[in-house]
């Protein structure tokens, strides 16, 4: 599909007739395009939060420093194929890749207000797939149920902090494996949104982590069943032991504030990563070190149901 797309749009591509010749360089419509993301919002979406536009303002400097030998509306594709060359010999794929598709954006954008006459960008993208890159692995069956064992040893400790604190981790690690939710979704989790044998996905916290908002998409509000073990789990946590707060949150923090995923990454889901023996060694600054084997992410893409917890 995006090839048909691409090749369409270039078929037949003359030299840019520019209806608008206000912005005339390169440079002036990335300024532009980074104004229209903040302040307005492109292609009829909402504008970009202060964080994602942060991310926009960095993406920008990259692309201004290459040096853009035409104006706007005299670039051809060849000329974008140069700078993607630039890109990949100067930063890394994934890096090439996320800046190229901004300046994809900033193209269509000028295009749209009759700055160009046509998008040249297109069909000119950075693949992230690599013959070298590590196949990703997933978490098994056997390695989930390992996870949740884990949790379970790690609430009965004997250490009262350690089972303090993971009277919270251990229902947020088995609504992660039974419901496939995002980090960011089951962190804003509302104790409001727990009924009916499951869990209602209407809000996440953003990028950045200031501030509780919708789903990533409209299609990411949605309803998920959980089995009747785990739903009884996450609401007794909510009902009996979360703190109450004006979020409404199912796993608050003391505080009554949401949970960070970076927080619950690294004090939560990694200890149970390490105490359930899912680890690889890797050498860092001469030595073997031990490192979580999967991320809070992974458990999105297993697709079965995890087994009930030990009560």
């Amino acid at each position: 599909m995006k090839e048909a797309r691409a090749f369409s749009e270039t078929l037949g591509m003359r030299p840019n007739a520019p209806v608008d010749t206000s912005i005339r360089t390169v440079p002036q419509a990335i300024d532009r395009w980074l104004e229209i993301c903040f302040k307005e919002g492109r292609d009829g979406r909402d504008p970009v939060t202060p964080y994602t536009h942060k991310i926009y303002s960095y993406r920008a400097d990259i692309m201004k420093a290459y040096d853009w030998e035409k104006d706007l509306h005299e670039l051809q594709t060849p000329d974008v194929v140069k700078f993607r060359s630039w890109l990949l010999r100067d930063y890394t794929r994934d890096q090439a890749k996320k800046v190229m598709s901004s300046f994809h954006s900033v193209v269509k954008e000028m295009a749209l207000r009759g700055h160009v006459a046509s998008n040249v960008a297109s069909g000119v993208s950075v693949r992230s797939d690599s013959r070298y890159d590590k196949p990703i692995e997933l978490p098994s069956a056997n390695d989930i149920a390992a996870l949740l064992a884990a949790a379970d040893r790690l609430a009965n400790s004997s250490n009262r902090q350690t089972a303090r604190t993971w009277e919270r981790y251990r229902p947020i690690l088995y609504l992660a494996a039974d419901s496939g939710m995002r980090p960011q979704e089951y962190v804003a989790l509302a104790r409001r949104n727990i009924t009916d044998g499951g869990v209602l996905v209407d809000r996440a916290l953003e990028r950045g982590e200031a501030r509780i908002s919708v789903t990533k998409t409209p299609a990411g509000r949605r309803f998920i069943d959980l089995t009747p073990d785990v739903f009884d789990m996450v609401r007794h946590y909510a009902d009996h032991i979360a703190v109450d707060g004006k979020y409404d949150l199912a796993f608050p923090t003391k505080s009554g504030r949401w949970l960070t995923p970076d927080h619950w990454r690294k004090r939560g889901f990694y200890t149970a990563c390490i105490e359930a023996g899912l680890v690889v060694e890797e050498t860092v600054d001469g030595r073997i070190v031990q490192k979580p084997k999967f991320k809070p992410y992974d458990l999105r893409h297993f697709s079965k149901r995890c087994p009930g917890p030990t009560l």
